[in-house]
């Protein structure tokens, strides 16, 4: 059935925002008349980034559980029925055919509140291992679209459907980019390229890592495409003012991804469930380097799933310091396992992941 409107509830981070995004897309694309309304976090990214993206969003007074003792987890149940209440106020108003949960703090009221006023519900669950929201939230959804094997452990076996995380198009296509690429990054095609993403905000290992070992990396005579992030940008380019990188080239931001990842042929990469599945599609030899400051240590998960497949390389985040550049350095000369990697990285991509979740909304929309 053809949706005309729909709820996406979720976000927090550009991991849950993005996928929801695309999908958004891929049902406007199909029906460009669909109305499809958001549903955020009040103060988190998704209420700038929706926007942005030209869709209509609505904001929830939803916080998370502090890990730590916090004034905060005593106020959490009281924010959690008000925030119910308010979803089921906008679910109701809407009338949606399916509200789809993507992960982050609002998507448990939202998908709550539709549940209790029998609207259909799907859940997008873009890790390796599932967070007790959806746990919780899998028990009244009609379909769980998931991007890795093996779920069944913490979903309904009969509603899980094996689709892959939506991924941006703009991101992923690569092919004949390379030229494009070399000269965007003043980068030179006979020499070899590392990448080092630690996602928008950065990643304080990959960053001390760079740092401890810059003397290896500028001898070495490769090239680098170092991300260091917003948080760590201007205290970088104080540290190393006066500094000559040689061939090592520091961003705050990638803004062209394509690019970057066109003309890498090593990829080092935080392993949040976007970032593999795009990995996964652009197909380069990759090392993981998973955040362990992540709730259950899902990132550590995320890297596994490659690794088993021998699909790429996992260094741990407490010994990235000392291992980090000499391992990637080592890949970087050795054309058998890059090719290795690569062959096997490709077979896990799954290019069509948006259409088919799509594909899966449309059997459970309400007529």
């Amino acid at each position: 059935m053809k949706i005309e409107r729909a709820i996406i509830s979720g976000g927090g981070t550009g991991g849950h925002i993005f996928p929801a995004i695309a999908i958004a897309d891929e049902i406007k694309r199909r029906n460009p008349d669909a109305e499809i309304l958001f549903v955020g976090a009040n103060g988190k990214m998704e209420m700038e980034k929706v926007p942005e993206a030209g869709y209509k969003i609505e904001g929830l007074e939803i916080v998370g559980l502090k890990r730590k003792l916090a004034l905060s987890n005593f106020v959490l149940p009281f924010k959690i029925i008000k925030s119910v209440l308010k979803a089921r106020k906008i679910v109701k108003k809407f009338k949606p055919q399916v509200v789809v949960g993507v992960g982050g703090y609002a998507s448990g009221p939202t998908l709550k509140a539709a549940s209790m006023l029998k609207f259909p519900t799907a859940l997008q669950e873009q890790n390796a291992f599932a967070g007790k929201t959806n746990k919780l939230l899998s028990k009244k959804a009609k379909v769980i679209c998931v991007a890795y094997d093996g779920l069944e452990r913490f979903f309904p076996g009969a509603n899980i459907v094996l689709t892959g995380n939506p991924t941006r198009k703009d991101m992923v296509e690569t092919t004949g980019k390379e030229q494009e690429g070399y000269d965007f990054y003043g980068f030179d095609p006979s020499k070899k390229t590392i990448l080092f993403i630690g996602g928008s905000l950065g990643a304080r290992t990959l960053n001390e890592s760079v740092v401890h070992q810059l003397d290896a990396l500028k001898a070495s005579g490769a090239q680098v495409l170092w991300q260091c992030g917003k948080l760590y940008f201007d205290k970088l380019t104080d540290e190393l003012k006066g500094v000559d990188l040689g061939t090592i080239k520091m961003v705050q931001f990638i803004k062209r991804m394509d690019l970057a990842y066109a003309i890498s042929d090593v990829v080092i990469s935080r392993a949040g469930a976007i970032s593999v599945s795009e990995l996964c599609l652009v197909q380069k030899p990759t090392i993981l380097v998973p955040s362990p400051n992540v709730a259950e240590d899902h990132q550590t998960k995320n890297a596994m799933a490659l690794v088993e497949k021998n699909a790429a390389i996992l260094i741990k985040d407490i010994e990235a310091k000392e291992e980090l550049i000499s391992s990637a350095l080592e890949l970087l000369e050795n054309d058998y396992a890059c090719d290795g990697l690569r062959k096997n990285i490709a077979a896990l991509g799954k290019p069509n992941a948006t259409q088919e979740i799509v594909n899966e909304l449309e059997k459970i929309a309400k007529a």
